[in-house]
């Protein structure tokens, strides 16, 4: 599993790849929490396009994003691929998270089926 967090236009961005579980959430959890903290960003693109797979344990760290962001008037907005919109379908998750092709929509606010 690796993180990569940076700057996409005028939000902040984080990339995983590889699988994210529990015993990989920690670097994932803690790039959410420094992007968020970053010159005090409230936008922020979670791009999970690279992620093989995701266990549930991402969700409390994507809500606790969701939940800071949108108390300073930002946004997280998410990019996976169909497999694991199962997981955010399962979870009730898809209202918060909807699915975002890439950066360009996701920045945009252009969701997609």
């Amino acid at each position: 599993m690796r993180v990569r967090p940076d700057l996409f236009e005028e939000c902040r961005l984080v990339t995983a790849e590889g699988e994210l579980d529990l015993t990989t959430i920690t670097p994932f959890t803690q790039a959410l929490r420094d992007s968020r903290n970053a010159a005090g960003c409230p936008f922020l693109i979670v791009d999970l396009s690279l992620v093989s797979f995701m266990d549930s344990s991402v969700l409390s760290p994507l809500a606790d994003a969701w939940t800071d962001c949108s108390h300073r008037h930002g946004w997280v907005r998410v990019i996976y691929h169909n497999r694991l919109g199962l997981l955010f379908r399962a979870s009730g998750g898809n209202s918060h998270f909807p699915r975002y092709h890439n950066r360009r929509n996701a920045w945009q606010g252009l969701a997609g089926p």
